[in-house]
């Protein structure tokens, strides 16, 4: 089948008409789905919005073209969507996850995730995905019945486990929760409501996975270009750059430097979904699952790279580790944004009369572990302007993060 050409929904897919539910019922939508319900709920979430000033790689005010957390959600989305419609798995659930599965990032990106992890090891320390959960089951307060946004078992679901399996059939951590165990805002919640953490997610939430992985090749190339940290040459080391390079140069031998960088984004883009369709192909072709049942329980991956294109994507991060994420010029910005972090959570520690409100600790006194957590979860909520705002409002001097 063409990747131009919508294939048909197959059974292995999530069904909306067969999701376990919701944790608190809801009588059904008349006209809409139960996936496409939780899609729009996460787009007219309070969450959502507050992206769009949330760092990717650039602060905000490093420039109006480079990517935020809501333009790179967006990408994923899109990339997403697509792969989904090809593959004929449920849209709107693989929109949804697309859509959710930054919603827990602090600002300031990987930094702020760095610097609250610090502030709250000795209370289960900081994860982008456990807060992605707590904010779509707990820190969401919009409707009267419930916290949260109670969303369907597989929304849930995928949210937590589209990276993989976090433990084993014998309840072990795996992978990257190996060394420090699974994070505290997924176990509580998975308590009373089982995710099945041993399982695969579904192809849908596999879809959104690999979607993110794209899109963060794709347009950190791009803002890398941009803000002059490299060059489409420099990139010609990484042998398929090099390929799609010399396409690009003989088709246009005379293209400038910013449209080569463009053309090159979009090949790239358009490769790794192709290869990504043609090899989720095959190793369906292997396993034949026959139902969403089957995904989960079939012990491996389905959707991925082929072996060839997966070393080229690791080829990519490599070099954007080396020349963009721990080039000086970021890597200062990002430990300045370290520090707003870090004084931003000390300073709620010790005079909780400074934060809002509606964030002040109840009148008895929690045990120390729930009152860290509440101010995790309060600056993790921030976007990166009102970080900065914050921390003028509360300290002598602010860094520039410029």
């Amino acid at each position: 089948m063409s990747v131009g050409m919508a294939a048909p929904r197959v059974a292995y897919g999530c069904d909306p008409g067969e999701s376990r539910g919701r944790r608190f019922n809801e009588p059904p939508s008349l006209r809409r789905s139960a996936f496409r319900r939780d899609c729009d709920r996460v787009i007219h979430s309070t969450a959502f919005r507050r992206l769009k000033h949330k760092t990717q790689v650039f602060v905000f005010h490093e420039g109006d073209h480079y990517r935020t957390r809501l333009t790179h959600t967006l990408e994923v989305a899109q990339i997403a969507r697509a792969l989904a419609r090809q593959l004929g798995l449920d849209e709107d659930l693989t929109e949804t996850l697309a859509l959710a599965h930054d919603l827990g990032h602090p600002p300031f990106g990987h930094a702020g995730e760095r610097a609250l992890d610090e502030c709250l090891k000795d209370h289960g320390g900081f994860d982008h995905n456990a807060q992605s959960l707590r904010v779509v089951t707990m820190l969401e307060r919009r409707y009267p019945a419930f916290d949260g946004l109670n969303l369907t078992w597989e929304a849930l679901e995928g949210i937590v486990k589209h990276n993989g399996p976090l433990i084993d059939r014998n309840g072990e951590p795996v992978g990257r929760y190996r060394e420090h165990g699974v994070p505290v805002g997924i176990s509580e919640y998975v308590a009373f409501h089982d995710l099945e953490l041993a399982s695969h997610a579904s192809l849908e939430a596999q879809v959104a996975a690999v979607a993110d992985d794209i899109a963060y090749d794709a347009h950190d190339i791009d803002d890398g270009l941009r803000a002059g940290l490299f060059t489409v040459d420099d990139l010609g080391g990484i042998p398929l750059i090099a390929d799609i390079n010399a396409v690009i140069f003989a088709r246009y031998p005379v293209l400038d430097e910013p449209r080569r960088g463009a053309e090159l984004v979009r090949e790239l883009i358009s490769y790794l979904i192709e290869d990504v369709f043609s090899e989720t192909c095959r190793r369906l072709g292997d396993v034949q699952p026959r139902s969403a049942g089957d995904v989960r329980n079939c012990g491996r991956t389905l959707v991925g790279f082929s072996a060839e294109a997966e070393k080229t994507e690791a080829e990519i991060k490599r070099f954007l580790k080396t020349h963009m994420y721990r080039h000086e010029r970021v890597m200062r910005v990002m430990r300045d944004a370290e520090r707003v972090v870090r004084d931003l959570f000390a300073r709620y520690r010790s005079e909780p009369k400074d934060l809002p409100s509606d964030w002040l600790p109840p009148e008895e006194h929690g045990h120390a572990g729930a009152e860290a957590r509440r101010i995790g979860d309060f600056i993790a909520g921030m976007t990166d302007r009102y970080a900065i705002t914050e921390h003028r409002r509360l300290f002598d001097s602010t860094p520039d993060l410029r």
